[in-house]
C-alpha cells in the first residue's frame, strides 16, 4: 500500500533582513504520521512550524499541503486553510476568557461556516467526551486546571476535522502526569488517523512521535525513525532509551 503525503517542504528558507533563520529545508511527512522536531534554543523550531503551517510566509521555497502550494496563498485563502484543515495546540491555551470552554471549542466551527450549528455541537460534545472534559463544559476558563484547559485547546484545534495537527511545545507549561494525560490524547488523536506535527524539547514527548527531526541553526542535521507508537511501559522506556542516545549523539 502506498502511503500518501500530505505535508511537503521544499528548499524552505526564511530570513529576518540579515538573519537566515531557515535555510533550504526539505522534507515530507506522511498522511497519519507523527513528527517530532527537536533541536536547541534558537535553531529555528518554532519558525519551521509557523512557515510550514502559514502563520508566517517562507523568503523562498514553497509548503505543498495535500497537494496544494500554500506558502504563495494570498492572506484571505490562508485563514481559510488554516481554519479548515489545520488544528493548533500552543503551550499555553489561548483560550478567549469571556467565553466557557463549551463556547472556546465551537467557535472555529462557527466561524468556518462548513457544518450546521448542530453539527458543531455535537462534535464539540464528542470532543469533550472523549478528552474527559464534559463536566466543565459550561466553566469559566478562570476555574479550571491546566491540563483541562490544553484538553479544551486540543478539542478547539479538532472541532473541523483538519488534516494536520500542529503543536508548538503543546506541554510544555504542564507537570509530567498531565504532560502523559495529554500525549495519551495525542496519540489517541493520531491512530485515528489524523497527521500530527509537534516542537518539543521533553524526550519523553519527542518518543511518541513515529520519527523525529533534529533542527540546529537552521538545518536538518538528521532524522529518526521511530515507527508507530505502542503505549506500552517498556516498549515507551526503550524508545526514549534510543532517543535519548542518538540525541546525544546529534549534540543535543
Amino acid at each position: 500500500m502506498t502511503t500518501k503525503t500530505i505535508l511537503e517542504v521544499k528548499n524552505l528558507c526564511k530570513d529576518y533582513e540579515d538573519d537566515q533563520v531557515l535555510n533550504n529545508i526539505s522534507f515530507q511527512v506522511a498522511e497519519g504520521e507523527f513528527t517530532a522536531i527537536m533541536g536547541p534554543s534558537g535553531s529555528g523550531k518554532s519558525t519551521l512550524l509557523y512557515n510550514i503551517s502559514g502563520m508566517d510566509r517562507p523568503t523562498s521555497g514553497a509548503v505543498v499541503l495535500c497537494g496544494k502550494e500554500i506558502s504563495k496563498l494570498p492572506d484571505g485563502q490562508m485563514s481559510a486553510v488554516r481554519l479548515n484543515q489545520m488544528g493548533f495546540v500552543f503551550q499555553h491555551s489561548h483560550l478567549l476568557k469571556n467565553l466557557s470552554i463549551r463556547d472556546n471549542i465551537v467557535l472555529p466551527g462557527f466561524k468556518a461556516g462548513t457544518q450546521s450549528r448542530e453539527r458543531v455541537n455535537q462534535n464539540a460534545a464528542a470532543l469533550m467526551k472523549k478528552t474527559g472534559i464534559t463536566n466543565i463544559a459550561d466553566h469559566d476558563i478562570k476555574k479550571v486546571s491546566g491540563g483541562q484547559l490544553q484538553r479544551a485547546a486540543i478539542c478547539r484545534a479538532l472541532i473541523n476535522n483538519p488534516d494536520i495537527l500542529f503543536g508548538d511545545e503543546p506541554t510544555g507549561a504542564l507537570n509530567s502526569n498531565t504532560t502523559r494525560e495529554v500525549m495519551d490524547i495525542i496519540n489517541a488523536i493520531n491512530a485515528e488517523g489524523t497527521t500530527v506535527i509537534i516542537v518539543t524539547h521533553d524526550i519523553k514527548v519527542a518518543a511518541r512521535a513515529s520519527n523525529v527531526i533534529y533542527l540546529i541553526d537552521g538545518n536538518i542535521k538528521d532524522k529518526l525513525e521511530l515507527g508507530k507508537f505502542q503505549d506500552d511501559v517498556q516498549t515507551q522506556s526503550l524508545r526514549e532509551k534510543r532517543l535519548g542516545e542518538w540525541l546525544e549523539s546529534q549534540g543535543f
